[in-house]
């Protein structure tokens, strides 16, 4: 991604929840507290690109109790009832319920933590749901050659309505641009091979 990806910047906003491990002066507005002290202890939602600059940094003391400035938990949208129910059936999990970039933020969380089995979860999601998103891309705008006039037209609806369209209004932003991508290239397939059977 680059620097001015859109989508990197909306992931990078979403909040997490972090601790701080340590009192900080004039802080305190921050747990709307103006002019005081915030103090160790102090659960506040961060901006991912914060909680991951104060997690990684660390006080810079000389002595073995440098710690970092928080901690961080796993936000909502990675939560257990969520990880459990990818586990269950990924395709009926709307991730973009969760969360609209789910799949960066999770890719953030796994470089910020050691949670292997949400990686695997992860992977196993995305497999899964990709071959469902090929699938309906194929269908959505695709015309029965062999049928009449309506019934080209009916076909032209395949995986748009009922739960195909339920399925689509659940996809996060990496699953919407995979989406595009192959509906995209089934459509120049299809004319590139009707242009073909015309010569």
């Amino acid at each position: 991604m680059s620097y001015y990806d859109i989508d990197s910047i909306l992931t990078d906003a979403e909040k997490i929840p972090c601790t701080f491990q340590l009192d900080i002066p004039d802080l305190g507005y921050l747990d709307n507290n103006p002019s005081h002290t915030l103090k160790s202890g102090t659960r506040i939602q961060l901006p991912l690109w914060l909680a991951e600059m104060l997690a990684i940094a660390n006080t810079g003391s000389l002595d073995e109790q440098a710690k970092s400035f928080v901690t961080f938990d796993l936000p909502s949208a990675l939560g257990n009832d969520v990880v459990q129910a990818l586990k269950a059936d990924p395709r009926a999990v709307p991730l973009r319920d969760q969360s609209p970039h789910f799949y960066g933020l999770a890719t953030h969380m796994m470089d910020l933590s050691e949670e292997q089995e949400l990686a695997a979860v992860l992977r196993k999601t995305f497999v899964t749901r990709a071959s469902e998103i090929a699938l309906h891309a194929r269908k959505v705008g695709g015309a029965n050659q062999h049928g009449a006039k309506g019934q080209a037209d009916e076909a032209s609806n395949l995986g748009v309505g009922g739960a195909g369209e339920e399925f689509l209004r659940g996809l996060d932003e990496w699953e919407r641009k995979l989406f595009r991508k192959a509906h995209d290239g089934t459509r120049a397939g299809k004319e590139w091979m009707d242009s073909v059977k015309k010569r």
